[in-house]
């Protein structure tokens, strides 16, 4: 995405996914990590997003645990849950 960031190809392929989720819409670390043909790769994914970088470009908030659970958020889980809210997803 740009030059000047230093991330891995493992991330790249991750953020790349996950940008492409719609504003509204949520998708699971365990889905993310399938899309990406890694399907045991949820924690490395998790990982990932917590170092997202391109916030919010990359929209990391629209990840969730897949039993429809909040997740991690590199900002804190109520954050999160604000901007999911304004988006218009229901948890």
């Amino acid at each position: 995405m740009s030059n000047n960031i230093q991330t891995t190809p493992f991330q790249e392929k991750v953020y790349a996914v996950v940008r492409k989720i719609p504003k509204g819409e949520t998708r699971s670390y365990a889905w993310v990590a399938c899309e990406i043909g890694k399907p045991g790769a949820v924690r490395a994914v998790g990982t990932a997003l917590n170092k997202n970088p391109y916030a919010p470009e990359v929209p990391c908030h629209r990840v969730i645990k897949s039993d429809g659970t909040i997740g991690g958020f590199a900002y804190g889980v109520e954050r999160k849950r604000e901007i999911l809210k304004q988006e218009g997803v229901i948890l």
